[in-house]
């Protein structure tokens, strides 16, 4: 910085000089001529003068933040040490800034969420005003427990509209209205050319299927169908994606699916499963815990619930799942956040994320959600516990059960 500070000084006293003499000959010639020259230079050198004052501040700020960042890091890298036996920390995110959203504060992250994906997004009780809650919300408002210094905000948005659409990023997102979008699984394909996706907060957690009608207790398909000519519903905004159809197999027969049509449908889940029941579409490509989600008995307050839960109801009468435990569609499990390319939230969140996942307080939040067999276990976890993994989980061939209760087995032949 000295020898910066000599060298803008000597290149200042030498603007100063030599506009002098310009002046002087000016004088002795008395030649209009130079005048608005003189002037145009003396304008320049100002302006480069103001230039170089300005860089001189920049880099001492420069200085003064690198050092910050500098000691902040290696309290993070401490307390990350120090994080699998407390429930303190200090972690700091990366110092790279985010991108700039219209409207929003640069020190604030904002992060969407809708209310319709029950236990990672959802209201909380109606006595505290019916809050953001969920897996998700609670989880990024707890990182201020690792990173004192991230101030976070969660916010309510339309998944479809804010987020993520008919495979094509939402508005929300595209436009800045939000950093990211929370809870998303990050799926192989179309998501990744728009999106980039922090740390996942579950374990590859996330099993599709392929739901279809039941007439007498029988599938409209059976497990081995390739889907050829089959019309299968896409749900809008959600995971699995169109596409991750195609990279997937039968769990029956081992083998790929293929010439089948997408249809995509209005309204999401609710939509998908209308269009299967009045005859519009043949299966549906979907979650394979969707409708057991969506189930009354799992919805507190179906009146209030942002999902048809009566509808979701008919699982073993109305319609059942043919294939089921599909997992490869997916690159990681449930993110925190989910945002449009380059925006550089994952560089901010995922210091944060990796140390909050050794608290006690992540373990509490798995336990309070009921999602211990797929978070990531840490030394607060019980040792040696076995969970008995959900039907929806199991792929079709080692299912027992019958299309009566939800989840067809795979046919003898």
């Amino acid at each position: 910085l000295i020898c910066f500070s000599i060298v803008v000084n000597f290149k200042i006293f030498v603007i100063n000089r030599l506009i002098t003499h310009i002046f002087f000959i000016m004088k002795l010639r008395s030649s209009t001529i130079l005048l608005p020259s003189a002037i145009a230079l003396l304008l320049v050198f100002q302006s480069a003068d103001a230039t170089a004052d300005g860089s001189q501040s920049s880099v001492l700020r420069g200085s003064a933040v690198g050092a910050a960042v500098a000691k902040s890091n290696n309290r993070a890298h401490r307390n990350l040490k120090n994080s699998k036996k407390s429930k303190g920390g200090g972690s700091e995110g990366s110092s790279r800034g985010l991108a700039s959203v219209p409207g929003v504060s640069s020190d604030v992250v904002l992060l969407a969420t809708d209310i319709n994906y029950p236990p990672f997004a959802q209201l909380g009780p109606i006595v505290d005003d019916s809050p953001l809650s969920g897996f998700g919300p609670d989880l990024a408002l707890s990182l201020s427990e690792v990173c004192p210094s991230l101030q976070l905000e969660v916010t309510q948005a339309d998944w479809v509209e804010a987020c993520w659409g008919s495979n094509m990023i939402g508005e929300g997102l595209k436009t800045g209205g939000y950093h990211g979008c929370m809870t998303y699984t990050h799926t192989a394909g179309v998501r990744n050319r728009y999106m980039e996706f922090s740390s996942p907060i579950l374990s590859d957690n996330k099993a599709a299927g392929i739901l279809t009608r039941l007439e007498n207790g029988v599938p409209g398909i059976d497990g081995n169908s390739d889907l050829t000519g089959v019309k299968v519903a896409d749900v809008v905004g959600w995971a699995p994606t169109a596409d991750n159809l195609a990279i997937v197999t039968n769990r029956c027969t081992g083998e790929p699916f293929a010439g089948y049509e997408l249809i995509s449908p209005e309204g999401q889940n609710d939509g998908a499963l209308q269009a299967l029941l009045d005859g519009t579409v043949d299966a549906i490509w979907i979650y394979s815990d969707q409708a057991e989600s969506y189930s009354c008995a799992n919805t507190p307050k179906p009146d209030e619930a942002a999902w048809n839960c009566t509808l979701w109801d008919g699982l073993g009468t109305d319609f059942a799942y043919v294939q089921t435990g599909i997992f490869e569609w997916s690159v990681a499990g449930t993110t925190l956040s989910m945002s449009k390319k380059g925006s550089g939230v994952p560089e901010v969140l995922n210091p944060c994320i990796e140390a909050f996942l050794e608290t006690e307080s992540y373990y509490d939040l798995c336990v309070k959600y009921d999602l211990v067999n797929t978070c990531f276990s840490n030394d607060f976890f019980p040792a040696g516990e076995i969970l008995e993994e959900p039907v929806y989980h199991l792929p079709t061939n080692e299912l027992t059960t019958d299309c009566s209760e939800g989840y067809c087995s795979c046919p003898s032949s």
